[in-house]
């Protein structure tokens, strides 16, 4: 039997009161999904242990198979396996965000959907005036880079910057949790200082700005770690599994548990994605795996950036763009299979920040027994039959025969 997760980041939402106390996923139009949980068996499932961050390194350990206790690991470390950056066991490495800062407040965790060559740029400046002495910084996608420090310490707090919207600048120092993590700390806090200066000289910042435009005007390192250790997918279920996804920090978790990464032209990792493109490689990867982890970013980018039209649109987009063609052609091919699709955490649109609550999934296919929900949303998926989850039974009922 075949196995695939539709992985829908952020997807899950609070009631809106501009909804008439709706969910963006309530309020969307999904009918090949609604009928994913007619014929499938609905639950929620608590992907975020209480004593962990809600994030989504934390959230996709729990869909992908692994207990995140056992297997915690901070995005930085994944990011730098998704772009090839091999780490000693001396290394740190941080997610390093292009935030748009204004009047010493963060505006926005993202300095906008820059290109690869404007990136390019960006990271060679960087380097040019910030880089040296064991500290270097590595070009991801768009705002989302990497920074690397030569015998840095992890027992540091770095706050995630879509967690600050709106706050103080002056408030959010990289502080250190140990004594052992005061240099590092101090390294963190005036490199995000000095990078004022330095992105002040790009092009675009001299450039008159639109109303509401992002740009990048500071830096912002988070997400501290050094390399995981963990089992393969193929050591944990005795699958053959490959990972789809625009997103470095996904890449990275494919990479630790041994799965193939499989590039797909034109994915972006926001709403301009190549649906289709996905949906072509899900299915040609099924050929050849066992076990296909799909991930789509989209709906966690609307939410963080509190856009309730962009949000409900690309849940949209997903059914009638990716689950659609999956499900012709898996029914053209009949595929054994058992299909898990579920968001990996809610990103609601009114706070625009990650939250713990349990996300709404369903089960289809081989040896799944329906449930009397009609269809997919936060509230219907209390009543299925798969009850209220945690990881582990989650992982029998999508892994188990």
């Amino acid at each position: 039997m075949k196995r695939l997760v539709i992985l829908c980041d952020g997807m899950a939402d609070y009631p809106v009161k501009a909804l008439g106390g709706k969910t963006p996923l309530a309020a969307a139009k999904t009918p090949v999904i609604d009928r994913l949980a007619r014929e499938g068996s609905c639950g929620l499932f608590n992907t975020i242990p209480a004593d962990l961050p809600a994030g989504s390194e934390v959230a996709n350990l729990s869909v992908m198979g692994y207990d995140p206790r056992e297997n915690f690991c901070r995005r930085g470390v994944l990011e730098a396996a998704s772009l090839g950056v091999e780490l000693s066991d001396s290394q740190l490495a941080l997610r390093c965000n292009l935030i748009w800062a204004k009047d010493d407040k963060i505006a926005s965790h993202s300095g906008g959907d820059l290109s690869h060559k404007t990136g390019a740029e960006i990271i060679k400046l960087l380097n040019d005036k910030l880089g040296g002495n064991g500290i270097r910084f590595y070009q991801g996608a768009h705002y989302r880079h990497l920074l690397v420090i030569d015998g840095g310490d992890s027992h540091i707090n770095c706050r995630p910057p879509h967690d600050y919207i709106g706050r103080n600048i002056a408030d959010l120092k990289v502080t250190a949790l140990e004594k052992r993590g005061e240099k590092t700390a101090e390294i963190l806090n005036r490199l995000i200082a000095d990078s004022a200066a330095v992105l002040a000289e790009l092009p675009l910042n001299r450039e008159k700005a639109a109303p509401g435009q992002k740009r990048p005007t500071l830096i912002w390192p988070w997400a501290a770690g050094e390399k995981p250790r963990m089992k393969t997918i193929k050591e944990l279920t005795g699958l053959d599994g490959a990972v789809i996804t625009a997103v470095d920090l996904i890449k990275g978790l494919g990479i630790y548990a041994g799965m193939k990464v499989i590039e797909v032209e034109g994915a972006t990792g926001n709403s301009h994605t190549n649906y289709e493109g996905k949906a072509a490689a899900a299915l040609e990867a099924l050929k050849k795996y066992d076990y296909v982890y799909l991930h789509v970013e989209a709906a966690d980018e609307a939410g963080h950036d509190g856009d309730l039209k962009l949000k409900i649109r690309v849940i949209e987009d997903l059914d009638s763009r990716l689950v659609a063609p999956i499900m012709k052609g898996i029914e053209e091919a009949k595929l054994d299979i058992r299909i898990a699709l579920l968001p990996d955490h809610p990103t609601p649109v009114e706070s625009g920040i990650h939250v713990k609550d349990p996300v709404p999934v369903i089960l289809w296919g081989s040896g799944v027994r329906p449930d009397a929900v009609r269809e997919y949303n936060e509230e219907e998926a209390k009543k299925g039959g798969l009850g209220l989850m945690d990881q582990k039974a989650f992982f029998k009922n999508f892994f188990g025969g």
